[in-house]
């Protein structure tokens, strides 16, 4: 082989790993007054998020450094979430790749104060059709059943119009079929293949005439928020992290009313308790409270001791049936 040969290899080389960056990205939830909120910057469009930086001792430590930053928000709880290394998830115009690893945070309602710096939001003011807790969203029948039946009709050929159907179906509820509070991502990356929301026009569809209702973020943020909220959806099921956004004394209603705000749905009051107790998650505090307008009612802590046992359940949903 040549001298010049190698050359070209070593700059095409070179050139590969000069045009890769590796991104630091944080969705960070609290429960405030009852809704479950992200954190976001740059008018609620972005996550808090920045490079991975030689000076950074870990993945980790460089996550918090950047939300402090950005934010002065600090941050609990936390655990490594997702990466997403797309080469199309970044618009045309930005030549260099992007791998963003991604981490969901959860902190407590007395940390999550606004500021000048950031900004607490529903994450349903995202997502409109995740919100099941009052019944069966009006934009979920009105417009994205419609919208998606369009989009099916449209399809090139009988197979592949009733294959969009299925998958709507399967995602949405749609034919009878049960609501899956899990499938939060599913949703969205259905609704962007049809070109239904405004990051799809971003990527160049030119099909996006009218997004569906709910607010866009920056690049693919609203795919990761929707990855963190699955993810938080499916874990609170098997495991106790929903105590991570709960104060340090509670009442059960309180307790109740939180899961209820993560999934979107209803729990069954009597079922949730007598699983919470079952599970020995939570201890009375031996105090009482009047905040909650009726009769005093217990507080209640986390039972720690939980972590250490072999046999671990989280606050299984007892869902309502509608």
């Amino acid at each position: 082989m040549n001298d010049q040969s190698k050359d070209t290899r070593r700059g095409r080389a070179g050139r590969k790993i000069d045009d890769l960056k590796a991104d630091l990205i944080a969705v960070v939830v609290a429960v405030n007054e009852g809704e479950p909120c992200v954190l976001t910057i740059g008018q609620a469009k972005a996550l808090p998020s920045g490079p991975f930086e030689f000076d950074h001792r870990s993945l980790q430590s460089g996550l918090r450094e950047w939300v402090e930053q950005q934010t002065d928000q600090p941050l609990g709880y936390i655990e490594q979430l997702y990466t997403f290394a797309d080469r199309d998830r970044i618009v045309a115009e930005h030549q260099q790749r992007v791998i963003s690893i991604s981490y969901l945070a959860l902190t407590r309602e007395e940390y999550a104060s606004a500021s000048a710096k950031r900004c607490w939001g529903s994450w349903y003011d995202y997502f409109p059709w995740e919100d099941h807790r009052s019944g069966t969203p009006p934009v979920l029948l009105e417009v994205l059943r419609t919208r998606l039946m369009e989009w099916a009709e449209g399809a090139p050929d009988a197979e592949t119009c009733r294959e969009r159907r299925r998958r709507a179906a399967v995602a949405f509820g749609f034919d009878d079929r049960p609501w899956n509070e899990e499938l939060v991502l599913h949703r969205y990356e259905l609704l962007y293949e049809a070109a239904l929301v405004q990051e799809a026009a971003r990527a160049g569809d030119s099909g996006v005439l009218i997004p569906v209702p709910g607010t866009s973020m920056v690049a693919d943020h609203r795919r990761i928020l929707a990855t963190g909220i699955a993810r938080l959806r499916s874990k609170i099921k098997y495991r106790p992290v929903v105590f991570e956004l709960m104060p340090p004394v509670f009442t059960l209603l309180q307790l109740q009313r939180t899961v209820e705000a993560l999934a979107g749905r209803l729990v069954n009051k009597p079922n949730f308790r007598r699983l919470i107790e079952q599970q020995e998650l939570v201890e009375e505090t031996g105090e009482t409270t009047a905040e909650t307008g009726g009769r005093p009612a217990k507080l209640y802590r986390f039972r720690h001791a939980v972590l250490d046992e072999t046999v671990m359940a989280g606050t299984k949903l007892p869902l309502a049936r509608s």
